[in-house]
C-alpha cells in the first residue's frame, strides 16, 4: 500500500501565494462593479420634456384681433385690444396638434371642431380646449405656465 507523499513546503508557499493573488484580484474586481453599479444607481436616468413656463415674446408681436399658433409650445395666442389670452392647440379628443381655422380651431384627425373660445361644436372630443394662465414678466415678455389652466374667456390686460 502506498502512502501519500507528503508536500514539500516549497510548493505549499506558492500554492498559498497563488490563492492569496487571486483572491485579492476577485476582491478588487468584485469591488470596482460594486462602485460601477452604484454610479449608475446613483446616475437619473429622467428625462425632461420642454418646460411648462416659457415666453412667447412681447405684446406688441401679437396684432389686436389676430389669433397666432405657436406650433411648438402647442399654444394659440389671442388677442382682442390690450387683452391676451393664450389656449391649447392639443385636441382633447386623442392629443392631436389642431390648427387655426376661421371659425376657431379644427382638429385634422377626427374631425373635432372648436369655436373662438375652445369649446367643442362638433366632432368626438369630450372637453373644451384648456386656457393656460399668461402673464406680463418683469422684462415685459408675455409668460405662459402650462399646468396653470384658467377659466375659459379670462384674458389678461396689458
Amino acid at each position: 500500500m502506498s502512502h501519500p507523499t507528503p508536500t514539500a513546503p516549497a510548493e505549499t508557499g506558492e500554492r498559498r501565494h497563488f490563492l492569496a493573488w487571486v483572491s485579492s484580484f476577485a476582491l478588487a474586481g468584485s469591488a470596482i462593479i460594486s462602485a460601477l453599479a452604484n454610479f449608475v444607481f446613483l446616475k437619473p436616468r429622467a428625462t425632461y420634456g420642454a418646460p411648462s413656463r416659457f415666453s412667447i415674446g412681447r405684446p406688441d408681436a401679437f396684432p389686436s384681433g389676430a389669433r397666432i399658433a405657436i406650433e411648438q409650445r402647442r399654444i394659440c395666442v389671442a388677442r382682442e385690444g390690450n387683452q391676451v389670452a393664450v389656449i391649447s392647440t392639443t385636441c382633447t379628443h386623442l392629443g392631436c396638434i389642431i390648427g387655426v381655422a376661421d371659425t376657431g380651431f379644427a382638429c385634422p384627425c377626427h374631425g373635432s371642431r372648436y369655436d373662438q373660445d375652445g369649446n367643442v361644436t362638433a366632432g368626438p372630443a369630450p372637453s373644451p380646449l384648456p386656457w393656460y394662465q399668461v402673464k406680463l414678466a418683469p422684462n415685459g415678455d408675455l409668460e405662459v405656465d402650462t399646468n396653470i389652466q384658467i377659466k375659459p374667456g379670462t384674458y389678461l390686460n396689458i
